[in-house]
């Protein structure tokens, strides 16, 4: 049984950066406060990336898809399975996944959307994992990408300085060389209602709450309580001890969940990727942008041991080891 391995990644955020000073500043128009400090002292964000009126996740997901394939050493040609991790499509139907497969020119194979919102990227690899494993797909492209500014509701503090736009890629390919070597996911839908965004279109209409909406305590410590839990059981699957973890990449919500979490499960600071203060949440592209960024900026190297985790919406929430 073949093992899926990471032979490339890549990254894209969208050109104009959005500081907590110009936020805040855009919010003092509408009689909302907030300021740098605040932003900064509850969730390590220090600025982030906002898409342009149009531009859309598929966009995203294509440039970044492209980069990764370069890094790869890859072509259209060989990809034979495209799976995008996103909360925000560009349409109900056809999936992101196969338009990224027409703007790359891709042909055959599958193509399809997973949706587990913050934990999407490590669902979708999984996903891709066990194509690989089973024999079904030898190259998969798996994509994590976001236009989340799209639904939030700017008038909202506690949840729209939280987000960002972005969207991350990698490419796995069979190989007899360690790559996924465990992979377990959870999901609690009794706790839908701490962070959602409950609206549809039906009828022609919106119905229905069309922004996010969060429970931020509830968030935190649920989120906590559940990623320890995680990294605990797929450590044991994979029959190692997590202090031989060399680089863990979590979702990048809030840096004080991350380093809560780091704290408790005995990682040191300087094991733990952080990207937030420069993305901010990007959901389903934060874990994938932040490995991308690891990589390139040479921390993660081949040989490595990497945990990968995930928290969102649903409750949805997974973790995934991988040898480089």
């Amino acid at each position: 049984m073949p093992y899926a391995k990471i032979i490339g990644s890549g990254g894209y955020l969208p050109p104009r950066v959005v500081s907590n000073d110009e936020l805040a500043a855009d919010l003092a128009t509408r009689q909302i406060e907030t300021s740098d400090t605040w932003i900064v002292e509850r969730t390590g964000i220090r600025q982030r990336h906002i898409a342009d009126a149009g531009m859309t996740t598929s966009q995203l997901a294509t440039r970044a898809a492209q980069i990764a394939m370069d890094d790869a050493g890859v072509t259209a040609d060989d990809i034979d399975l495209i799976i995008v991790a996103t909360s925000t499509p560009d349409f109900v139907f056809p999936s992101t996944a196969c338009l990224v497969q027409a703007n790359l020119g891709a042909k055959g194979g599958a193509a399809f959307d997973i949706q587990a919102v913050c934990s999407g990227f490590v669902y979708a690899l999984t996903t891709a994992d066990a194509f690989i494993q089973a024999g079904r797909a030898k190259t998969a492209l798996v994509i994590g990408a976001e236009v989340f500014s799209s639904i939030l509701d700017w008038n909202d503090r506690g949840t729209c300085v939280l987000f960002g736009d972005g969207a991350g890629a990698v490419v796995l390919k069979a190989s007899n060389e360690p790559g996924v070597i465990a992979a377990q996911l959870n999901a609690d839908g009794s706790q839908m209602k701490i962070l959602c965004a409950a609206g549809n279109v039906s009828f022609g209409k919106v119905t229905g709450d069309p922004f996010l909406r969060m429970d931020g305590q509830a968030v935190f410590k649920l989120a906590v309580n559940c990623l320890a839990k995680s990294a605990h059981e797929v450590c044991k699957q994979a029959g190692i001890a997590l202090s031989e973890i060399d680089w863990m990449v979590p979702h990048q919500a809030n840096v004080r969940i991350i380093n809560f979490l780091g704290r408790k499960l005995g990682i040191p600071d300087d094991k733990v990727v952080v990207t937030v203060d420069k993305h901010a949440n990007t959901s389903a592209a934060s874990v994938p942008l932040a490995f991308d960024a690891a990589r390139r900026d040479g921390r993660i190297k081949t040989g490595d041991l990497v945990m990968m985790q995930g928290v969102g919406g649903g409750f949805t929430w997974g973790s995934v080891l991988v040898r480089m």
